[in-house]
């Protein structure tokens, strides 16, 4: 079975990146236990987009699911929307640091990495 690859692509208005990057640093530690997980990168626009990209990728689309029921992943969010003030997630719709936010999935047939 192929894993299974998670993109949260968050909209993020000039000036606010860093409040980003800051929320999800205080959030380390949450998704690294879970079964299933095998990998997370926050990657920051180079060029040319307002667009962050949350990138996961896990053992298969269950371990996903059972991520974003489980309570490391209601506490985190339950965070960043204390710290922003607002009700929701602090990052994605409805906080000050992201002002929209979509989800693209997609199975992984290839990946190479680099030999020793």
């Amino acid at each position: 079975m192929a894993s299974v690859v998670k993109f949260n692509v968050l909209t993020v208005p000039e000036g606010a990146g860093a409040t980003l990057e800051e929320r999800f640093a205080k959030r380390a530690g949450l998704v690294e236990g879970q079964p299933g997980f095998e990998e997370f990168m926050l990657l920051r626009p180079a060029e040319g987009t307002d667009r962050y990209i949350v990138y996961t990728r896990w053992k298969d689309e269950e371990s996903f699911q059972n991520w974003l029921q489980s309570r490391s992943f209601q506490h985190g969010h339950a965070q960043a929307a204390a710290e922003s003030g607002q009700a929701g997630h602090g990052h994605g719709q409805g906080g000050p640091a992201a002002t929209g936010s979509e989800l693209w999935g997609f199975e992984v047939v290839q990946h190479v990495t680099a030999g020793p």
